[in-house]
Order: structure tokens, then sequence, then C-alpha cells
């Protein structure tokens, strides 16, 4: 894919996962809600200039599902899939937590 610039497009899910970490972190400190809200951005935006970079999700191959790679800023999984010459970021999960439960919890509240 070489010197390709790829748009990256966070969906509302995606913004929203994001927002409500770094509320919860920065009712500890504000100075480090700010540096992993940059290293997470940071880390998204290299996908720009390549964005197969991160592995497919482990838990979506055992479903035939390719499409959606996953970047790790641990403790979090940032979710994405590439469209064309657009990165949409479709999720931010902690790790921690069990992701099929989360996806199917918001599947079923249409979220």
């Amino acid at each position: 894919m070489g010197n390709n610039k790829f748009e990256i497009l966070w969906t509302e899910v995606a913004e929203s996962d994001l927002s409500e970490i770094i509320e919860f972190i920065a009712q500890d400190s504000t100075n480090m809600a700010l540096k992993i809200l940059a290293k997470i951005k940071v880390k998204t935006s290299q996908l720009n200039h390549s964005p197969e970079r991160g592995r497919v999700v482990p838990e979506f191959k055992k479903f035939n599902i390719n499409s959606i790679r996953e970047l790790i800023e641990s403790p979090w999984r940032i979710f994405y899939k590439l469209e064309g010459s657009i990165v949409y970021i479709l999720c931010v999960i902690d790790s921690r937590r069990n992701v099929e439960d989360i996806l199917l919890n918001r599947f079923l509240r249409g979220k």
C-alpha cells in the first residue's frame, strides 16, 4: 500500500468508547487521561499509511471474519475496518473484558 494515504474516520460508537475511557481515567488524573488520549490518537493516526498493520481480531477469525483488524494500546483494543481508502475506527474496548460479551450486548441494545 506504500505511500497511499488513507482517511481515518471514527464511528460514533468508537468516539463514545474513547470518551468514556478518558472521562473515567480523568476522575483520578486529568494528566494521565490526556496522555492516554494522545497515545490512542497517535496509534490510530498511523493507519493512514499502513492500514493493514493491525492483526485480524482472533475472536472473529473463527467465524471467518477477516475484515476487522485491531491495534493494541494496552490495555485497550482498537477495532477497525478498511473499506477502499477509508479506515473506520469501530470501537475501543478494554482488553481485560470479554470482547464477545461486549459486542453481543451492544448488538442486542442496537448500539
